[in-house]
């Protein structure tokens, strides 16, 4: 009986380890730095330079954040108190207005830090306390993805505003309390649907305790975040069988290739959501650089762990058949839905530029893809703040 327990404990113990990615959870930092989700000042004072100066692809990144629809000072913004989002958006109930109000409030704050014109910084302003008087809830069975999507990019803007504006935003502080009553609920205890939701709940959930300077949440999000980018992207290192969110209890090869979209071969990259499509794959990776990108920023560079490498396999993975090559037998069943979107600028450039791998595949597609501009989701103009950033 006692070696029998004794062998369940160790099993158990093993389990457990297996079940962790590699490397310690980050931990909040001492001193939270601002602007600090995704992009940096040191990063913006690049860009605003290089802008400045008509140099590429910056400049011509800059043109199409200008002229897009989320630039415009005359919008109008449409808070609603309760956003109702199902399935596939239906019914939208507020679920386009309020990403899109989000995105534009970042393109103004990224307009104003670039150009100086108070007028985007105002209406960035204007976008921020037009929801944050207004939005009580979000509903449905799409809420924490909704709330992850838009909660991803609020952050972002409130960032640039709050710590480089110097005019009156006087309504930060209800702001804030937006983001800790009506988003950060939401996201915070993530998902167990497919890992691009928890991803992105985590993305904003880390976007929000650096607004906050929440070590808490901080800390919670950024384990949760780790232990889901290890089972979203496998690494032939994991074993046979990719790794796993315990609680999610894919305790069974079965399950777990089930789960996987059906697919029971399993290289370096491969993701679980490759098999259903590249599009939401993408939401997944992207995710993964912004988290990466923040925690970079805040005094911990989880690009030289192994969320660096998931993201570089998995971004060159997926490049390659992005860019034309077929689906062998074994992947899919032969057969792929492409899609990735505008989502390689920033892992490209940590990767490939700072640290110096070799990323051909990843790097044909970032360059082919320029100026990449916003996937109406949470994603947005990424070639004008990150691409060949040296910061």
């Amino acid at each position: 009986m006692r070696r029998t327990a004794l062998f369940a404990a160790s099993a158990a113990l093993v389990a457990g380890v297996l079940a962790r990615p590699a490397g310690a959870a980050p931990s909040a930092p001492g001193t939270f730095v601002h602007p600090g989700v995704t992009v940096s000042q040191s990063q913006l004072d690049f860009v605003r330079s290089k802008v400045n100066a008509g140099a590429q692809p910056w400049k011509g990144a800059f043109g199409q954040m200008t002229a897009s629809k989320y630039a415009d000072l005359n919008r109008t913004p449409k808070p609603r108190a309760v956003v109702e989002c199902g399935s596939y958006s239906n019914p939208n109930h507020g679920c386009t207005d309020e990403r899109e109000d989000a995105i534009a409030a970042y393109t103004h704050a990224l307009a104003w830090y670039i150009t100086r014109d108070d007028r985007h910084a105002r209406k960035a302003i204007e976008l921020m306390d037009a929801w944050s008087a207004v939005i009580r809830d979000h509903t449905n069975s799409n809420a924490p993805l909704q709330t992850g999507w838009a909660g991803s990019s609020w952050p972002r803007a409130a960032e640039i505003i709050k710590h480089t504006y110097t005019g009156n935003w006087g309504n930060s502080g209800r702001f804030a309390t937006m983001l800790r009553t009506v988003y950060l609920p939401e996201v915070i205890n993530g998902s167990h649907s497919n890992g691009n939701w928890e991803l992105s709940m985590m993305e904003a959930a880390v976007g929000i305790s650096v607004f906050l300077e929440d070590k808490a949440s901080y800390d919670k999000a950024m384990a949760k975040f780790r232990t889901r980018t290890a089972a979203y992207v496998y690494l032939e290192s994991d074993g046979a069988l990719p790794k796993t969110v315990p609680s999610q209890n894919l305790n069974t090869r079965e399950k777990i290739v089930k789960y996987w979209q059906g697919q029971s071969t399993f290289v370096d990259g491969l993701s679980q959501e490759t098999c259903r499509d590249f599009t939401h794959t993408g939401y997944g990776l992207s995710a993964i650089s912004h988290v990466a990108e923040t925690s970079r920023i805040q005094g911990q560079d989880l690009y030289n762990t192994d969320v660096g490498e998931r993201l570089r396999h998995g971004l060159g993975f997926h490049a390659r058949y992005q860019l034309g090559a077929g689906a062998e037998g074994w992947l899919c069943g032969g057969s792929l839905k492409l899609g990735l979107g505008p989502v390689s600028e920033v892992g490209h450039n940590a990767l490939a530029h700072r640290l110096g791998h070799a990323m051909t595949n990843t790097g044909t597609l970032t360059l082919r893809g320029r100026p990449a501009g916003s996937n109406n989701l949470f994603v947005a103009w990424e070639t004008l703040t990150h691409g060949d950033n040296p910061a």
